[in-house]
């Protein structure tokens, strides 16, 4: 599902992404939780949603119609139907879904690194959560094309970790006019960066911000559902057609 303009503020209805507790034992329709979840499709465009801390939701009621993929990374508006049954710890009903743009890492090579960019962005926050790198940032976009945001492995580098794998995250702004500040949200699959022979690997991740380059050291456990620790939320806004 992709909508033209699509504004996620959460300051504005008093809501702080993630601090709504979905284990609201009072199952009011009239009390709603907002929070990142991965949908799981579930065959004949059914689905069902894990969220960052590993509960599992399964959609018994919606007031919208939503086509799932596989690894979609989405913001979820639901409200808590039942406690734990079925084999998921609640089920619930969907008042709003959106789509976060959802990529995978990519190799930095001769080939691609022209296309890759790497102008200037403003990071609001970067944490693992679940399977994915999630980075809520800044940009400025002059309305002329698109920006390509990626996150890639840059192997054409001499200078590397020692104990972490090295990433970028890119932008390339098609040499546009900064005329106006947009807010964007983008998850990156890691799932494809697991060492069989650990249960976690040590993540670099840097980014050229607009004061300079900053780094990022994070961890990714496989299969962990805690989330890394971080000072602030992100309040997003997502708009689908200034960036992919």
């Amino acid at each position: 599902m992709k909508k033209t303009f699509l504004t996620f503020v959460l300051v504005s209805a008093g809501i702080v992404l993630g601090i709504i507790s979905c284990d609201d034992n009072s199952n009011s329709l009239g009390n709603f939780g907002i929070d990142i979840a991965t949908v799981i499709p579930e065959g004949d465009n059914a689905y069902s949603l894990q969220l960052d801390n590993g509960k599992k939701l399964w959609p018994a009621a919606s007031v919208i119609r939503y086509a799932p993929s596989y690894n979609q990374r989405v913001f979820l508006n639901y409200t808590i139907l039942s406690d734990a049954q079925s084999g998921y710890d609640h089920y619930i009903k969907v008042n709003d879904i959106w789509n976060i743009l959802t990529k995978q890492v990519i190799e930095l090579n001769a080939q691609n690194a022209d296309s890759i960019g790497h102008d200037p962005v403003k990071t609001n926050a970067v944490w693992v959560g679940g399977d994915y790198l999630n980075v809520s940032f800044m940009f400025n976009y002059g309305g002329i094309k698109p920006h390509a945001i990626n996150l890639v492995q840059n192997r054409l580098s001499a200078e590397g970790s020692a104990d972490a794998i090295d990433l970028e995250f890119r932008h390339n702004a098609y040499q546009s006019e900064e005329s106006r500040l947009y807010e964007g949200f983008v998850c990156f699959d890691l799932k494809p960066l697991r060492d069989n022979e650990t249960d976690s690997v040590k993540l670099s991740v840097k980014v050229k911000n607009w004061e300079g380059d900053i780094t990022y050291d994070v961890t990714y456990r496989y299969g962990n559902s805690s989330v890394t620790t971080r000072t602030e939320m992100p309040i997003p806004v997502i708009s689908s057609n200034e960036y992919y």
